[in-house]
């Protein structure tokens, strides 16, 4: 059992790998054992590629060592045929005879249905080694299959006297209250997940490019609020650098209405994305966020960074729609402002970035 927990923590480190990559799928991670030695590993390749499983057995140079060996994989492998194909088919074709599984797979293409295959097959299959720990890992796809909405991140930043932003500034763009590595440190979350939120306020006080600038890695698609279709073409969330989805007021959704906003210009690349039907009923305000979430969810987006304003934030806050909340607290004193939002939520750490302190909340309800 020991040894079971070890390789499924080896599985879980290099899924890792994966991460920001391998969206609608899970970043999945799996390692080939034989004999208390690793002969083979692989994690899940960019969406379209290959999964874990293949990837672990294609790096095993002798395959008939396959036959005799035990192969430890975060989540269930996979029954059916999607971009690729099913990878408990793949571990029954090498004979492996040994599979140890840290959760079951809650989409419903697959929920057991790679267990009964192989067990059907007579393989020996042990499932729940280290579950919490790869539910944990798995949190962005399980979120989207089982509550039918992205894994949602709340993310600011705010002043050491509690204000995310100066009741007044001369410039349309970010008042920074953090230092440089933490900035570099919000660029590597965006990386990281598939979408960046932000309401109408932020847009046009800061003009921000939601980015991952100071990272490498993909940028997100940026999902903006625009209630009353007052934004304009030339802010940055509508460059060619990455995907946009305008979210309006679905009470005002004909062509006609929609002439003189951003959806009749498409700049270079198609970075406008969605359809007529994308609307919020903005009229309904205690059902707001789950209506940006249904949209959300319709458009494949498992998980979503919500970055501003205030508004924006405490309106899934006090929907109680989040999972996780990021939040930085910098040194600088704004005495009045913009208040950061009120958050309850349970505290799982807490660090330092030089003079700035980091916080994680999870949601508890």
């Amino acid at each position: 059992m020991l040894n079971d927990q070890f390789y499924i923590k080896r599985a879980l480190q290099i899924a890792k790998s994966g991460l920001g990559q391998t969206r609608p799928n899970p970043m999945v991670g799996c390692v080939i054992v034989l004999n208390n030695r690793i002969i083979g590993e692989g994690y899940t390749s960019k969406y379209g590629g290959n999964h874990a499983e293949v990837n672990a057995i294609n790096s095993v140079k002798n395959q008939s060592l396959l036959k005799d060996a035990t192969i430890y994989v975060t989540l269930e492998p996979c029954s059916h045929y999607g971009k690729t194909p099913p990878c408990s088919d793949l571990i029954i074709h090498h004979q492996i005879p040994n599979i140890v599984i840290g959760c079951i797979d809650d989409n419903p293409d697959v929920a057991g249905k790679g267990i009964k295959k192989l067990l059907e097959a007579g393989r020996n299959v042990k499932v729940g080694v280290l579950e919490a720990e790869c539910k944990a890992h798995h949190k962005r796809f399980f979120t989207f299959h089982n509550k039918k909405r992205p894994y949602i991140i709340l993310k600011w930043a705010e002043s050491n006297d509690g204000f995310i932003a100066p009741k007044s500034k001369n410039e349309q763009k970010p008042v920074w209250i953090t230092n440089t590595y933490s900035r570099q440190l919000v660029h590597k979350w965006r990386a990281e997940e598939q979408a960046i939120l932000v309401g109408t306020n932020t847009v046009i006080q800061d003009n921000p490019t939601l980015d991952v600038r100071d990272w490498t890695g993909n940028n997100p698609l940026r999902v903006v609020l625009d209630k009353n279709k007052t934004l304009k073409a030339d802010r940055h969330v509508f460059n060619s650098k990455a995907e946009s989805l305008l979210i309006y007021n679905k009470d005002n959704t004909t062509q006609e209405a929609l002439q003189n906003t951003t959806w009749s210009i498409h700049p270079p690349n198609n970075t406008m994305v969605g359809d007529l039907n994308s609307g919020v009923d903005f009229s309904q305000k205690e059902s707001q966020a789950q209506q940006i979430c249904d949209t959300l969810f319709k458009h494949n987006i498992n998980s979503v960074i919500i970055e501003g304003g205030s508004k924006t934030l405490q309106l899934f806050i006090d929907a109680g729609l989040w999972d996780e909340a990021r939040v930085f607290k910098g040194k600088t004193i704004f005495t009045e402002g913009v208040k950061a939002p009120r958050l309850q939520g349970e505290l799982i750490n807490q660090s330092s970035i030089l003079d700035d302190l980091l916080y994680i909340y999870k949601n508890t309800n």
